[in-house]
Formats: structure tokens, C-alpha cells, sequence
């Protein structure tokens, strides 16, 4: 159905789109709260909040305990038994998780991989998962759509998936896929970009209008950029792959990939694998075979990536002029290990005025945040007007 803009029908939809969204995103608030951020009257506010629990999107709880005088103000909260898939394919594994409208995950699982595996059976793992989830936990839930973290190139105007050359996809047609198996609305983006939606949002760059998020995962480096606010996505949707620089190598000694030296190719987390003895592993786990390592090899190789992920992030610095850094995955544990030697190397090699003020911080969603990013971009459609497909 279409929004009759500028009608009163379209102005109704407007304030629950507002009014969803706020505690979808902010948390369980009272009227009396929504009231207030909306600058809508009480009576208003009780009518939307009656329509969304009509529509089985938020609940109504007992009011918060207030010092102000007058009658308590019930609490409206984010449906939990609504909820959005988040899919996240890569090299080593394929997870898959449910996420509330809430915000909290309902459900996650990882599929360990042996090698890689084509769209086709990407789109068929998931399928899979889902009917059994729905058959199970989630029986009596809602599912709003899915949402896809890929790290590759995906063009925006019809979730194409160009290129991701670590899971060596090439125009791939994964959203149409899940359509089809799924007979859910599926929308996709790349994995660094979703990880920058998440974090500017909930995590780390939150309140921060001008930031470079640089995801370190299984499939290299990828980066998602917020600038004056907006998610930059570029003229095809393939903005932010700082991974594909080429930062230049100041010691010939560092350099481990041969002739082509880009960002990931040199800072890779297949090369903290292979340091610390691991073939495969989760975030935590890698997190913590590095933090607890006294071999110094480990340091070693750690202060070899930090010295060329500084000269990468120095040039993209120099461009952009953020206010704020985040990196996720290992390259936040690249960070951890020594955050302030990483920020003086940066520093060196920037220009002066772009890093007066510059803050270099862990993603603060940790593992969750493409999970996160991907979800909110399923949820997308319902937030924007809840009626259209409640």
C-alpha cells in the first residue's frame, strides 16, 4: 500500500513509523517519554501506541517507577516474538542468527565450513535453518525478512552480488535466491558497510557524525564510511573497500604477500591464525589465543600489522578528516593490543589538523555487529511504515 503523503492517513503513518522506530531503537520508553520526543499530544500517543499493539509490534508494560508528580505512564516496548533473520556467509562459516525487534538475538547459529561453498548453497544452507528454526523456537514468531552481510562488492540497485572474491562469487544472485527459498523479503549489502550502519547506531560511533569503520574478517578488509551523518554508499553501492589500498610498506622487511601489497593482503587474519597455531576460530577465540600469547613471534607479527594498518588508516584520515575511527574483527584486536601506539603511528604519518581530535575505538558490538547491521536492514521496511506490513 502506498503512503498517501501529506494526507492525514499518511500523517498517521508518519508518527507510527516515529514511534516504532524509537523504541526499536532507544528501548522500552514510556508515553509519557514518547510524548515528549515526538512532540505529539498524550491522546495521539495512545491511539499509535494502540495501533502498533493491534498490530502486534510493541507491548504495553506496567509503568516505570518516576519521582514526577501525577499518574505513572505505561511502558511501550519493541515486539520480542518479531523478529528479523541475519545472514553473514564467509569463507570459514556461514552464521545465521534471528534478531528481536528488540534488538536482542533470539537465536544464532554457526555452520563451520570445510571450503568454500557457492550462493546457490549458501541460500540453500539458510533456507534450511530457518524452516527448522521456524518449526521450532520460532514457531510462534514473526519473521519481518532477511537481511544479507556479504563481504563483496553488492550493487545497489539490485542486490547483485558483483563480485566477492574470497568466496569466489562472481554476479551472484543470492538475494533472489533466498526469495525464492524462503518466500521472505530479502534485502542485502556488503558485511563492512552493515558493520558501520550497527555501529553508528548502537555501537561504538554512536552520536558521531563523521567516522571510517574498518571490518577485519575471515574475508579481508572491508570498510563502511559515515560522513556528515549518512551512510556513504557510492554511485553503484561499492563504496569504502579500504581493504583494496595499497598503503605502501615503509619496511621492505614487513612486506609477506609479494607484489601486490594491499591493505588486506599484508594485515590479515589468516596470518594471526597461522601465528598463534589455529586453523580456524570465532573472534573471541583468536582474541584470546593472541592477548594470551608469550611467544614472540605473535608480538611480532601483531606490530608488523599494526605498523601497516597505521599507514592505511593515516591515508584514508587524510581524505576523509573523521572524527573517529572504529575497527572490528581482529583488526579491534590489532588495536587492544597496544591502542596507543597504534593511534602515535597514525599520527606520525597523518596530516596534523586531521588527527587533533581523532579517537581510534573497538567496535562495541563485537562479534554482533554485521548481524546487527543486517537485521536493522531487514527490519528496514517495517519501521518505515509498520500498517504496509504489519
Amino acid at each position: 500500500m502506498a503512503r498517501a503523503e501529506g494526507t492525514v492517513e499518511g500523517v498517521r503513518r508518519a508518527n507510527l513509523s516515529r514511534v516504532l522506530r524509537l523504541v526499536h531503537e532507544d528501548g522500552p520508553l514510556s508515553r509519557a517519554a514518547l510524548t515528549e520526543l515526538t512532540g505529539l499530544n498524550r491522546s495521539t500517543i495512545g491511539a499509535l501506541v494502540a495501533d502498533l499493539v493491534g498490530a502486534g509490534l510493541v507491548s504495553e508494560g506496567a509503568p516505570e517507577a518516576q519521582r514526577r508528580v501525577g499518574r505513572p505512564s505505561p511502558s511501550v516496548a519493541a515486539a520480542s516474538d518479531v523478529v528479523a533473520i541475519a545472514v553473514n556467509p564467509e569463507v570459514d562459516a556461514l552464521t545465521i542468527a534471528a534478531v528481536g525487534l528488540d534488538r536482542a538475538i533470539v537465536l544464532r547459529e554457526r555452520i563451520d565450513l570445510a571450503g568454500l561453498i557457492s550462493a546457490e548453497e549458501a541460500a540453500s544452507l539458510t533456507a534450511d535453518v530457518i524452516a527448522r528454526w521456524r518449526r521450532d523456537t520460532l514457531a510462534d514468531h514473526r519473521i519481518a525478512g532477511i537481511g544479507l552481510a556479504v563481504p563483496g562488492l553488492v550493487r545497489a540497485a539490485d542486490g547483485l552480488v558483483r563480485r566477492a572474491p574470497h568466496l569466489d562469487w562472481t554476479d551472484a544472485p543470492l538475494r533472489d535466491d533466498l526469495i525464492r527459498a524462503t518466500g521472505l523479503p530479502t534485502a542485502i549489502d556488503n558485511d563492512a558497510t552493515l558493520g558501520a550502519l550497527a555501529e553508528s547506531m548502537y555501537g561504538a560511533g554512536r552520536g558521531i557524525s563523521d567516522l571510517i569503520y574498518l571490518n577485519g574478517g575471515a574475508s579481508g578488509i572491508g570498510g563502511g564510511l559515515v560522513i556528515g551523518g549518512h551512510l556513504v554508499r557510492g554511485a553503484g553501492g561499492y563504496a569504502g573497500e579500504l581493504g583494496q589500498n595499497r598503503p605502501g610498506i615503509a619496511h621492505p622487511a614487513d612486506r609477506r604477500s609479494g607484489v601486490q601489497g594491499t591493505l588486506e593482503d599484508e594485515v590479515s587474519r589468516s596470518r594471526l591464525l597461522a601465528v598463534v597455531s589455529l586453523h580456524s576460530a570465532d573472534e573471541p577465540t583468536l582474541e584470546h589465543a593472541i592477548r594470551t600469547s608469550q611467544s614472540v613471534e605473535v608480538a611480532a607479527e601483531v606490530e608488523r600489522q599494526r605498523r601497516i594498518l597505521a599507514t592505511a588508516l593515516a591515508n584514508a584520515v587524510n581524505v576523509l578528516n573523521p572524527s573517529t575511527v572504529v575497527l572490528g574483527g581482529f583488526l579491534a584486536t590489532i588495536l587492544e593490543q597496544d591502542a596507543d601506539a597504534l593511534l602515535a603511528a597514525v599520527r606520525d604519518q597523518a596530516m596534523a589538523m586531521n588527527v587533533e581530535e581523532l579517537q581510534l575505538r573497538s567496535a562495541a558490538l563485537g562479534p554482533d555487529r554485521l548481524l546487527v547491521g543486517a537485521a536493522e536492514m531487514a527490519f528496514d521496511a517495517l519501521l518505515t511504515d509498520p500498517l504496509d506490513v504489519a
